[in-house]
């Protein structure tokens, strides 16, 4: 089969499109026939060898994919010729991949396999994020950086689901009209004064719950529009620097800042899969959908990463084989 192999960690400079064997799924795998993987920026993490799991190459990345069934164990309640969707953590850069039972989940009906792949780690993510973690009510204000990446794009979308009031930042003045049209109820560019017109939005309160998969000196901006018990979540750090905070300011205006990893929370807790995919499939079913994702061919996966890293991502990337 063809696959996108990392053979130096040097990003997208360091992969290329090659035959490698195919796979051999063990006895608890589900083999799927890949149609759609979706692109991440922990992928390209792992290709430059600065993620938190450091693989030797050469490996295949790729953590969400969709697709159809090829070959399933019994007693997994998934059949041959079923469409799916699964996260990998590996090798979803291929044309087939295989995943352990527990980790695959149907796909919804209307639900195409570029928009079930894109439905996978973002959205697992901000779910978790907004429900568990935030704590978000119905009616709440919701605070939002970064809104046009897949993070960002996800937390507007599902935060609006779930009942709340949006507002939107963004850094690419041509991305506002994109953020808007995920149902964001203001869009605001990230720059001198954006903390005046949050705080003008909200008569002064400030807001709810920011969400934050930025980090650097917006994320000292944002601590400053938090309402009394308001949240932080934070989410990853695509600027690059890692904020640090005098917690003196927590405590005096009784705030949290809250830290989000879902992928290590799903590997301790198992069932939570489940849960939040249960919750995503409620919300889909009432009509909720990922923008349409940017298509690339698997062939061109280094260009998606490379375009990733540059920041001309609006939404969604994902590798059709």
């Amino acid at each position: 089969m063809k696959a996108c192999v990392v053979n130096e960690l040097t990003g997208p400079s360091g992969m290329s499109y090659a035959d490698v064997p195919d796979v051999a799924g063990g006895p608890g795998d589900v083999v799927i026939d890949v149609r759609a993987a979706g692109v991440c920026f922990p992928d390209l993490l792992l290709a430059r060898g600065e993620y938190q799991l450091k693989l030797p190459p050469p490996f295949v990345p790729g953590m969400e994919v969709a697709g159809v069934v090829r070959s399933a164990p019994e007693g997994s309640e998934l059949v041959v010729g079923q469409r799916v969707s699964a996260f990998t953590m590996l090798g979803g850069y291929a044309e087939e991949v295989a995943v352990a039972a527990e980790k695959v989940v149907p796909t919804a009906p209307g639900v195409d396999d570029a928009e079930a792949a894109a439905l996978l780690g973002n959205y697992y993510t901000m779910y978790f994020a907004l429900t568990r973690r935030g704590g978000l009510s119905a009616g709440e204000t919701v605070l939002v950086l970064g809104s046009a990446g897949g993070v960002g794009t996800a937390a507007v979308q599902m935060a609006k689901a779930l009942g709340a009031k949006v507002i939107a930042m963004v850094h690419r003045p041509y991305a506002a009209q994109f953020v808007a049209g995920l149902g964001a109820d203001l869009v605001l560019p990230l720059g001198e004064g954006w903390k005046d017109a949050v705080l003008e939005a909200t008569d002064g309160r400030g807001v709810d719950l920011v969400v934050d998969p930025v980090g650097g000196d917006a994320f000292d901006d944002a601590i400053r529009v938090i309402a009394t018990e308001g949240r932080l979540l934070v989410i990853g750090f695509a600027a690059g620097g890692i904020p640090t905070i005098k917690v003196n300011r927590l405590l005096l205006r009784n705030v949290g800042v809250l830290g989000v990893g879902w992928g290590e929370f799903v590997n301790r807790h198992p069932g939570a899969q489940a849960d939040v995919g249960a919750g995503i499939a409620n919300l889909v079913a009432a009509g909720l959908r990922p923008p349409a994702p940017q298509r690339f061919p698997l062939s061109d996966a280094p260009a998606a990463l490379q375009m990733l890293a540059d920041g001309g991502v609006l939404g969604k990337l994902v590798l059709e084989p």
